[in-house]
């Protein structure tokens, strides 16, 4: 089933849309985090946003642009502010159509439906995994923070995939160390030390600090929290 993700602060039309969208055999969800709608965006993994331009703290372009750095995932503009330049800046910064406000209910989910089917009968969507505001690309496998995008060798990506996988729990040494082995490369206890050592020197040199403890004896974490 295709997940939708309405960007909407106005929450009578967002869950308007949302029964709309659910009535046709599509899942929707309401974003909630206008903060930080990247966490949303994540955790959701959609496969189409329907994004508003008049948000709260930041606006529509401003989202619009941060997906297109981590995804191809369509983006369908809906709003009132619908003059051509508004529409043409949208373009512009990755949207694939542009609703105006009000709409029919029906042209709505005609065009969810073509954007799905040209999108999906063609490709794939590549998954991220976000945390604090940081984000693993698991399709190039590179990490992008606060405007940086750092790339990984192959042993640094499945190290730092298991630890978010898992974050708030203990991964243990073995249990890395299995991860880099399906690598086909040999690793053993420093081998596996040296590179976590690497992979903190490069989300340090982005503005990541101390985003892997180490537990002593046991192995390594990624906390929920910065303050844990």
């Amino acid at each position: 089933m295709y997940r939708i993700l309405i960007v909407e602060d106005d929450r009578g039309i967002a869950e308007a849309i949302k029964n709309l969208v659910n009535m046709w055999d599509l899942q929707a969800i309401c974003a909630r985090n206008f903060r930080n709608l990247m966490a949303d965006f994540a955790e959701y993994d959609p496969h189409l946003v329907l994004l508003d331009i008049v948000l709260p703290f930041f606006n529509g372009y401003y989202w619009c642009s941060e997906i297109r750095k981590v995804s191809k995932v369509p983006v369908i503009f809906i709003s009132s502010v619908s003059d051509n330049m508004n529409i043409v800046m949208a373009m512009n910064l990755g949207a694939d159509d542009f609703i105006v406000k009000p709409f029919d209910q029906n042209v709505l989910i005609a065009k969810i439906q073509a954007m799905l089917r040209r999108t999906y009968d063609f490709g794939t969507q590549i998954p991220i995994l976000e945390h604090r505001g940081a984000m693993l690309n698991t399709g190039d496998n590179t990490l992008i923070y606060q405007e940086k995008k750092v790339p990984l060798t192959k042993n640094e990506y499945r190290i730092l995939l298991s630890l978010m996988e898992n974050k708030g729990k203990v991964v243990s040494r073995e249990r890395l160390m299995e991860k880099l082995w399906e690598s086909d490369s040999f690793v053993d206890e420093n081998t596996l030390t040296v590179n976590v050592n690497r992979l903190r020197k490069k989300l340090e040199a982005i503005g990541l600090i101390n985003f892997i403890t180490t537990k002593f004896g046991v192995g390594y974490i990624i906390m929920e929290e910065n303050n844990k």
